[in-house]
């Protein structure tokens, strides 16, 4: 099948957590008709779900169409494919476990349209991570469903800020399963991957890369620990020797406090806690979630579904909206790419097959 945008960018967009800010966000920042006139907006969600929320939030200033595939979309109105049963009740503000479920079928139907080039990238909404996995989903994050979906290994989870950007080498796990996840040879994978990703999708042409260490001070010689001297300090040397410009191992609390990051197009963390701290605490809300790495564009938005706030009229879509665009920018960028260097880019496309 082919997709229907009249020569627009299709963005399909999962509805996160059907109790939580996600279609308020949206609905705020797609409230200007102007924004069709580049793109054309599919949600994976429900019509139904998706009227209580415009009724409790009373918006009124967007069209909305029901379509029953990616092939039939509206170019100049939000466009709601169903996955969810039609009994689905919506419990604002509260986790449930058919909130999980729809989540779930959100990503699953939106990662399918992804993989046969129904849509042109994707932007996923916040869910919660216990619901979800009560409903099914066995992944620490998008990410890693991405990954398996399109079987590429060498992704990389990144934060992405007008201040920060900052990566992690592992993703979301309990702490005491870090350091067995951390070895050279994966912190060396994750460094060019970030690096190139600076180079291709971020267009930053000798990109410069800060690498922390794991333990307090960067293990201060040793004292704290070895991870530093044994596995990131040895990843970091053999970076450089392939051309790459990456310092380190910092130790995390000075780096961020002296303002050291600002010297740097990215930081790479060792877990998932170091990076995501360190930038909301820089950010705030306002970043955004990329998975990089991947074939295909994904962003999301940094914060979760915001029970406390939810169907309050309270919600800011900055985030989202970042998200939104920083996706285009990013897939504008391989556009320009691909049509610059074919050859080079069809070189490093089949590298990457053998990485991923």
């Amino acid at each position: 099948m082919e997709k229907n945008s009249q020569n627009k960018y299709v963005i399909g967009i999962t509805q996160g957590d059907i109790n939580g800010i996600g279609y308020e966000i949206v609905f705020k920042a797609l409230a200007d008709a102007e924004v069709y006139d580049n793109f054309t907006i599919v949600i994976y969600g429900s019509p139904k779900i998706a009227a209580y929320h415009r009724k409790l939030l009373n918006i009124n200033n967007i069209t909305v169409n029901n379509a029953n595939s990616a092939t039939e979309l509206a170019p100049n109105s939000i466009n709601i494919i169903n996955v969810c049963d039609e009994n689905t009740r919506v419990e604002i503000g509260s986790s449930s476990i058919q909130a999980g479920e729809c989540s779930v079928a959100a990503i699953n139907r939106a990662q399918s349209d992804l993989k046969n080039g129904l849509i042109d990238m994707l932007v996923t909404l916040p869910v919660n991570g216990f619901n979800v996995f009560d409903a099914g989903f066995r992944f620490a994050g998008i990410s890693e469903a991405l990954a398996q979906e399109f079987n590429c290994k060498n992704f990389i989870i990144t934060f992405v800020g007008e201040k920060l950007k900052v990566a992690t080498v592992t993703s979301a796990m309990p702490i005491a399963k870090i350091s067995e996840n951390l070895t050279s040879e994966k912190i060396l994978w994750k460094i060019r991957t970030l690096d190139k990703a600076l180079k291709d999708d971020f267009t930053i042409r000798k990109p410069k890369i800060a690498v922390l260490g794991l333990n307090p001070f960067a293990s201060d010689y040793n004292v704290f620990g070895i991870e530093e001297g044994e596995r990131i300090l040895p990843a970091i040397e053999r970076a450089n020797e392939e051309g790459i410009t990456c310092f380190g191992p910092y130790s995390p609390e000075g780096f961020f406090a002296s303002g050291a990051y600002s010297k740097f197009d990215a930081v790479l963390a060792m877990y998932y806690d170091q990076a995501m701290l360190s930038f909301r605490l820089i950010e705030g809300n306002k970043g955004i979630f990329y998975t990089a790495g991947l074939p295909v564009v994904c962003t999301s938005t940094v914060h979760g579904p915001a029970y406390d706030i939810a169907g309050k009229d309270m919600a800011d879509d900055t985030s989202f909206k970042n998200a939104l665009y920083t996706a285009i920018d990013i897939y504008n960028a391989r556009k320009i790419l691909d049509g610059i260097t074919p050859l080079k880019r069809q070189a490093e496309l089949e590298a990457d097959k053998k990485i991923c």
